[in-house]
């Protein structure tokens, strides 16, 4: 990776995109520190981050890199984006005039993008009234004064300050995807979960001093910070590996003969990988399992339930079958999920024809439906794996690292491991497919 990047910086015009990059990154991280006025960032904060905060609006918040968590200009973030993308990908299979988008190259690329934006401005509006609503009447984070102690006023205000937040986010990141080097979406929420790991890390740092909000102090604090360090590239180490990992199924083709020329018999192979659904499954799954906790915490007469709710059915709750019963439902919610969404990736139906239109066959399996039933069996036992891992991924992260101190297990969450090392791999490939490109073309001149 790091040889990578200095070979892309002794190329003039990928040293141009990646400065680009990150000077677009820069600002984005700016914004995030930007305060909105009216707003009380210790209460935005309690409500997500504190002892019954809400898991899935943690998740969200370090995503952000801490901006949803502190009320700033990018609390919403890349995530009224991300779900509009994803609304549209789940639309694109049942609707088919969207599948026909999908189907017309770049025009129908560019109407499922500018749908995309439509939603991510729908979204955003709706999640900024319902954080005000939610703050604002349980929390008292808003500081009606500063509008006239008129609370209608106060919530345009911000719902028009968060939209815009939302849409510009969106913006740099579609300018990465332009301009720069990789996927800017993807680069955006990268830098998210790694500012939030690095903010959490120096105020570690400071207990060593006896400066920062710690109990422990000194020698011990040296010692929580190492072993997390090597905990974490334990785990890192793994979720690589099991990323990295595909089965190739093996395609034959035949000689053709086309026109006046004669095709050779060649072999390939279709990856198809453990995790073919990133980290989906997991996203998918914590935002069900928080949801009736986010709706019952709108409804001011519902505190009762709420309160049993949480005690009895949440990752913060201190009884042990709560704990369980949490456990498994998440669980049963990876698995579903990552079947799904693994029928939407992988179609056996579609690559079977494609095979069989180009001639091609997999040895000892005749074309047409029977290779379809194969390719299909062999998805289902990669996707049955992949969900095991997904789920023990869902826990273990943030017991290793209760090993290493209480305050140090939500530096890195288990969405935000696995969207880093995602990532991470593909930026290392776009940036060696540029310089690739680059050194085609000086070979050519």
């Amino acid at each position: 990776m790091f040889e990578t990047i200095k070979n892309a910086f002794r190329n003039k015009d990928i040293r141009k995109k990646l400065l680009l990059t990150f000077l677009i990154l820069l600002i984005f991280r700016l914004g995030c520190y930007i305060p909105v006025p009216g707003l009380l960032r210790s209460s935005f904060e309690e409500a997500i981050n504190g002892t019954n905060g809400n898991q899935f609006l943690a998740l969200m918040s370090g995503i952000t890199g801490g901006a949803l968590a502190n009320g700033t200009l990018f609390a919403l973030g890349i995530g009224p984006y991300i779900n509009a993308s994803i609304i549209v990908q789940l639309l694109t299979v049942g609707i088919p005039a969207l599948e026909r988008w999908s189907k017309q190259g770049e025009e129908g690329t560019k109407k499922i993008t500018n749908l995309t934006r439509i939603i991510t401005i729908i979204l955003a509006v709706v999640q900024s009234i319902g954080i005000i609503v939610l703050f604002g009447s349980s929390q008292n984070a808003i500081q009606t004064s500063l509008f006239f102690d008129q609370m209608w006023l106060a919530g345009v205000f911000m719902t028009v300050v968060y939209t815009a937040g939302a849409c510009l986010v969106m913006w740099l990141g579609e300018r990465i995807t332009d301009l720069g080097i990789g996927n800017g979406i993807s680069l955006i929420i990268f830098l998210g979960i790694l500012s939030t790991a690095g903010i959490s890390l120096v105020e570690k740092f400071k207990d060593v001093f006896g400066v920062g909000s710690g109990t422990t102090q000194g020698p011990v604090v040296l010692w929580e910070i190492a072993l997390f360090i090597v905990l974490a590239i334990v785990i890192f180490f793994a979720v690589t590996f099991v990323d990295l990992a595909e089965r190739r199924v093996p395609i034959n083709y035949a000689k053709q003969v086309r026109g006046n020329r004669m095709m050779a018999a060649q072999s390939s192979s279709i990856p198809m990988k453990i995790t073919g659904g990133g980290v989906m499954p997991l996203i998918f799954a914590f935002a069900i399992i928080s949801f009736p906790s986010m709706i019952m915490s709108l409804v001011p007469s519902w505190s009762d339930e709420l309160t049993w709710w949480q005690n009895h059915f949440s990752g913060n709750t201190t009884l042990w079958y709560g704990q369980v019963i949490y456990a498994l439902v998440l669980a049963l919610l990876i698995f579903a999920f990552a079947f799904f969404y693994a029928q939407i990736q992988f179609n056996p139906d579609d690559i079977s024809k494609s095979i069989q239109q180009n001639g091609g066959f997999i040895q000892g399996i005749r074309p047409g439906k029977p290779t379809a039933q194969y390719l299909d069996k062999i998805n289902k036992r990669i996707t049955l794996f992949g969900a095991i891992f997904l789920t023990l991924m869902a826990f273990i992260p943030s017991v290793m690292f209760s090993w290493a101190g209480q305050d140090l297990v939500n530096v890195f969450s288990t969405t935000g491991i696995l969207i880093v090392v995602e990532v991470a791999l593909e930026f290392d490939k776009q940036l060696q497919a540029q310089i690739s490109m680059k050194q085609y073309k000086g070979f050519l001149k």
